[in-house]
């Protein structure tokens, strides 16, 4: 979305407003934030978030409000939490932290703007129609990285030649899991590599996993792009370093 069409979403939003909602809301659009993430681990993305909105004029507290809600990579918690900022009658509703957030807040409101962040192909996943014309009410950036695990599995088999066996982390309950699990079977089948592939949803299976790919002696791990294994990123890069086990991430 061009930035003088989302300053005039959000400065224009309250004026749709009806006069009963309006009565409730305070003077200043509200900005929904909805993130599949923690907190803790978005530090530097809010910070360029709020910096965003400065160079174009909006000020937190000032003339905007932002309302933040966060999954903590949890993602039945989605749903309740997007209905929360529609309830509000925000004048857009940002969502964050791959398509989990973006459906929910799509299947929350088919009237306030949408301007989500997708790590895989969004007019697969149903948000947009198409790229140049999204349509209907959501429009963002796609960054495509879930669509790399082949090409990270690549890199791992470039850095370990001789490696017999690989690792490979999933989430099942992000909705691109099978996909990722295919795309990581047939790069596998590719390469001539063998790979075991392990789901976690939760710290303990998070805990279990990483242990049961030590004792299989695999060479290195791929963590799969998910904002469950983002928002517990410490977590597991020190449950790797005491398993002595090489890992690739989405993000650095």
């Amino acid at each position: 979305m061009r930035r003088r069409k989302l300053i005039g979403l959000i400065g224009g939003g309250a004026v749709a407003w009806p006069l009963a909602a309006r009565a409730q809301q305070s003077a200043m659009p509200v900005i929904g934030f909805l993130s599949s993430w923690s907190p803790d681990d978005s530090v530097g993305a809010i910070a360029a978030f709020r910096k965003g909105l400065a160079e174009s004029g909006l000020t937190e507290g000032k003339n905007v409000a932002i309302e933040f809600r966060w999954a903590r990579g949890e993602y039945d918690r989605l749903p309740a939490l997007a209905a929360e900022l529609v309830s509000r009658q925000v004048a857009v509703l940002v969502t964050v932290g791959a398509e989990p957030s973006a459906l929910a807040g799509k299947n929350a409101t088919a009237t306030i703007p949408i301007v989500f962040t997708s790590g895989n192909d969004p007019i697969g996943s149903g948000l947009v129609a198409s790229l140049n014309r999204p349509g209907g009410n959501a429009t963002g950036v796609a960054m495509l990285t879930t669509n790399l695990e082949p090409k990270r599995l690549g890199l791992l088999h470039e850095l370990f030649p001789g490696a017999n066996l690989f690792g490979a982390l999933l989430n099942p309950r992000l909705p691109l899991a099978t996909a990722q699990a295919l795309a990581l079977s047939e790069a596998a089948r590719t390469l001539g590599q063998q790979v075991v592939l392990l789901n976690a949803s939760s710290d303990a299976e998070l805990d279990n996993a990483l242990a049961t790919l030590a004792r299989q002696h695999v060479a290195a791990v791929l963590v799969a792009g998910d904002p469950f294994f983002d928002s517990r990123r410490d977590r597991i890069i020190a449950l790797a370093a005491q398993q002595r086990l090489p890992a690739i991430y989405q993000f650095r």
